[in-house]
């Protein structure tokens, strides 16, 4: 870790950052040709207005070296002009030196002459110099807050180099910054897409950049089946990308004007900055601030139209209705006296090493089954009000959770198994649902010692499915589990064209079978090992939940309350419909919680409160015995010990 991160964890210091991507509607991408001062005092300012108190700003490549080894000394004072803006109207800015790659278009200095910008040592040498000669002219610089190196590089350089190159890339280019005597807090600017949060490998291992760099920055552009997913992936992206001892911000997020109406944009932009507060966000930066109508005959335009109505600024000046959900959070941001810490999260997710790591003769297809099974797992807890975290099987799981989910898993290596024998032994709880995969490459569940795990055998037969033959999938429960009590009911639907899934047949020897499904068979079981318990499901109720278009809210958050109520885990404040989501911080010595209604319905609602607690709004009102919310409205409480 570099000595800006070991010194300064919280990166933006006693405030949040939150701004947006910047560039002029002057030129966009070639705003540095096109430089206009005055229009871009204007745009800065509007972003002032909106509460905004960074930018991440771009040095178009092709305009600032111009010739191999030579700056453009014109571009570089209009930088320097640029960011004596920002000090003018109270902005600061993260400049990204490599553009690169930006809104659908590579845009090379004429005389790269297609050489690999990974690997080719005349390159490299390149990118060296021209970020030290940047970073040594605006070191001292007053408006510059953080570097980036490059934006999305993946899409500009490949995705074909390995890790152990990219890492080489990286030391390079941020080794020249600190040569400059920059000492800003600094990051790769590549959209964490690698390993760790998608299980595809691009090169850009968070685990192995993570010694290089300040702060981890997701850039996020979801496109679900499911509103409720859609909501949350920023935030499961940032939890996915926490868990590496640095700052989280979400670099890039945003909605374009062509595929979504203002109406419906503000409601993401809101659900969006929200939960990736309570996912532990410390930043974010909207795409972006401006639209860009006057640039239609400019490529990246021209041939990518959408690209110019991202904007928080419509191209008549106008705020369009998201920018007023950025200046609202904003606002309440600055109302909070000291930056929100997570409560202690005592319920895990866990990722399996077969997901972030290259094993061999693993199938891309199981990364892929894993990847939805995790963020439908992720949407599911947040439904049932569990704080957790993402926790990999690779660095052990750690006895200070209570609860473990492990949601329609194939496969855990010996390791994975023998911690969760080591934790359910020292008393936490396990919850693991069956999958035997979606392929037919060794189909079966790779978790050996399910009778020492759960209780149970199973009765598979080789190489074949046990069919699911109802399109109705019914847990009747015999037994009282959690809140969910003997004789209740809860109800799962299987999705089209999975004749290839099936579920778990099996004995329950030593365990408890507490719930069974719509043919009398094993749904759940309880085991008692030790001090822990031990909950199987029989069927891949994530994997199919994910694989469903608009199945969010569903009943699999009952189940993971009810586990998480074995276990002793219990939420300060609950709200036990499924449609509206409970998280929860701590602020000195309060802790805010934030509600928010994740659909379309209005909703009229009593809330469960931890005894030991008193509830006002964050206004300072008191709370009616039922809640009213909104379409998509969110509630903010305020919680303080008795």
């Amino acid at each position: 870790m570099s000595d800006v991160a070991k010194n300064t964890p919280n990166i933006t210091g006693d405030s949040f950052w939150v701004g947006t991507n910047f560039w002029s509607s002057s030129g966009g991408p070639l705003m540095w040709d096109n430089y206009d001062s005055e229009l871009i005092r204007k745009e800065l300012r509007q972003l002032t207005a909106m509460g905004c108190n960074v930018t991440r700003s771009f040095l178009y490549w092709p305009h600032f070296v111009p010739r191999e080894h030579r700056l453009d000394m014109t571009a570089v004072e209009r930088l320097g002009d640029f960011l004596d803006a920002h000090l003018e109207v109270g902005l600061m800015t993260i400049p990204t030196f490599l553009v690169g790659h930006m809104s659908g278009e590579n845009w090379d200095p004429t005389w790269r002459n297609g050489r690999d910008l990974y690997r080719d040592v005349t390159m490299l040498g390149e990118e060296a110099w021209f970020v030290h000669e940047i970073a040594a002219h605006f070191k001292n610089h007053s408006a510059i807050c953080g570097w980036l190196i490059s934006n999305e590089m993946p899409l500009y350089g490949g995705k074909d180099a390995s890790s152990q190159e990219i890492f080489a890339w990286a030391q390079s280019l941020v080794h020249a910054v600190r040569a400059a005597g920059a000492n800003q807090p600094l990051s790769l600017g590549d959209g964490a897409w690698g390993l760790e949060t998608t299980g595809v490998d691009n090169g850009f291992s968070l685990r192995t950049l993570k010694g290089l760099v300040d702060f981890i920055g997701p850039h996020t552009y979801p496109v679900q089946s499911d509103e409720i997913r859609e909501f949350l992936y920023a935030a499961y992206m940032c939890q996915m990308a926490s868990g590496f001892e640095l700052p989280v911000i979400l670099e890039e997020f945003g909605v374009t004007s062509d595929f979504v109406s203002e109406e419906n944009a503000a409601i993401y932009y809101r659900h969006v900055l929200y939960s990736t507060l309570l996912a532990g966000a410390q930043g974010w930066l909207a795409w972006n601030n401006c639209d860009y109508d006057g640039l239609y005959q400019q490529d990246p335009y021209r041939h990518h139209p959408f690209e110019l109505h991202f904007g928080l600024i419509d191209a008549e000046g106008r705020p369009k209705l998201q920018a007023g959900e950025l200046a609202s959070f904003a606002s309440f941001i600055k109302t909070l006296p000291s930056k929100p810490s997570p409560l202690p999260r005592t319920v895990g997710i866990v990722v399996p090493e077969h997901f972030d790591t290259k094993l061999p003769f693993t199938e891309n297809e199981l990364k892929s089954d894993i990847a939805i099974n995790l963020f439908q797992s992720y949407v599911s807890s947040k439904l049932a009000d569990l704080n957790i975290d993402m926790v990999r099987e690779k660095d052990g799981l750690s006895e200070n959770y209570k609860l473990f989910i492990s949601p329609s898993t194939k496969a855990l290596t010996t390791d994975g198994l023998q911690s969760l024998l080591r934790v359910l032994e020292n008393g936490s709880c396990i919850y693991l649902s069956y999958f035997g995969g979606s392929t037919d490459n060794q189909r079966g569940p790779w978790i050996t010692w399910l009778d020492k795990l759960f209780g149970v055998s199973h009765k598979l037969r080789y190489g074949l499915v046990e069919p699911i033959e109802s399109e109705n999938i019914v847990f009747k429960f015999i037994e009282n589990f959690g809140h969910l009590r003997s004789g209740q009911t809860l109800s799962f639907k299987l999705p089209k064209s999975m004749a290839n899934i099936g579920y778990l047949p099996i004995t329950a020897d030593k365990a408890k079978i507490i719930a069974v499904d719509q043919n009398e068979m094993p749904a759940l079981t309880l085991y008692t090992k030790g001090a822990g318990k031990a909950v199987l499901c029989t069927y891949p109720l994530e994997y199919f939940a994910a694989n469903r278009p608009n199945d969010n809210p569903n009943d699999i958050a009952k189940i993971y309350q009810a586990a998480a109520e074995e276990a002793g885990v219990s939420a300060i404040l609950h709200i036990d419909d499924l449609r509206i989501a409970v998280g929860t911080m701590e602020v000195d010595d309060r802790v805010i919680a934030i509600a928010a209604n994740l659909t379309s319905d209005e909703i009229n609602t009593p809330m469960v409160l931890d005894q030991n607690y008193a509830i006002a709004y964050l206004s300072g009102e008191d709370t009616p015995e039922k809640v009213f919310f909104a379409s998509y409205q969110i509630h903010i409480f305020s919680l303080s010990k008795r």
